[in-house]
């Protein structure tokens, strides 16, 4: 009898220890991905402070660009379809879908804005003008953190992909519902630099 409840205490131990273990796969795998979710967020601010810039920017270039509104009309839809891409990722940061749409938008967005500041070369009132001054200083500003941001992200993401992809969390990720996040990733190498905003 005696024996009997040695065995079934081992028993228990070893469901014990393997309950702690898979339990701690699974609130590590729950933490990365609150920070990538975070780090999502941080790029967020960005985003959404970059897309208050640009009306400024159409509006402060508007007056002397007149022949021009098809660039400005350009930048204006870039940034509402970036917008609408932005608040589906961070619906759900983790989604290779939203994330891929994301990039797309941002690559679209910068585009438009790089066309915008090469038309604006030929206005020499434009380049001199305090108020432009101010909004090159800010979307700079702007940018590079958006940049920093993304790395922040980005490194966020690699290590829970890391986590999950491990063995033996691999056997324990799928079955709890954590799958895959994507990088965000700049598409084209004309976005992988910031908009030059010099006037």
């Amino acid at each position: 009898m005696q024996a009997l409840l040695i065995v079934l205490g081992v028993i228990l131990g070893i469901v014990a220890l393997a309950a702690l273990f898979v339990a701690g796969i699974y609130n590590g795998l729950v933490t990365l991905k609150n920070r990538y979710k975070n780090a999502f967020a941080q790029i967020d601010v960005q985003l959404k402070r970059r897309y208050d810039l640009i009306p400024n920017l159409v509006e402060a270039v508007k007056g002397y660009m007149q022949h021009e509104k098809g660039t400005l009309n350009e930048v204006i839809e870039a940034r509402n379809r970036a917008m609408a891409a932005g608040q589906q990722a961070a619906a759900n940061p983790g989604d290779p879908n939203a994330m891929n749409k994301l990039n797309q938008a941002e690559g679209q967005l910068g585009g438009a804005l790089g066309r915008l500041f090469a038309l604006s070369e030929a206005y020499p009132d434009l380049k001199a003008n305090t108020n432009m001054l101010q909004l090159q200083e800010e979307l700079t500003s702007t940018e590079n953190k958006i940049s920093f941001a993304r790395q922040a992200f980005n490194d966020a993401v690699t290590a829970y992909n890391i986590k999950r992809e491990v063995f033996p969390n691999v056997i324990f990720a799928g079955m709890f519902g954590f799958y895959p996040a994507e990088l965000f990733e700049v598409e084209s190498e004309a976005v992988r630099e910031a908009p030059q905003v010099k006037f």
